[in-house]
């Protein structure tokens, strides 16, 4: 499976759950997906029990997954994120 994100869509669901979500301690939580940063704020991380995306400096980003379905799933949450809030 070949995985392509658009960096300025991780861009904007990161906004919306910082915006929307519940704040958990270093990060928020919005819909069973979390967004957090690193210390300086240059790599960005969204998360839920299956999937995580680290996205960083000059729009690299690492995705770690183990079943392509959750990572369908995930990408599915992502989406309706983006189109709710």
């Amino acid at each position: 499976m070949k995985n392509e994100l658009d960096s300025k869509f991780i861009l904007r669901v990161f906004d919306k759950i910082r915006n929307h979500g519940e704040s958990q301690g270093e990060g928020y939580i919005l819909d069973g997906v979390k967004a957090s940063t690193d210390f300086d704020g240059y790599t960005l991380y969204l998360s839920d029990a299956l999937v995580s995306i680290s996205f960083g400096f000059h729009n690299q980003y690492h995705i770690d997954y183990t079943e392509a379905a959750h990572y369908e799933q995930f990408t599915k949450k992502l989406d309706a994120i983006f189109k709710n809030y």
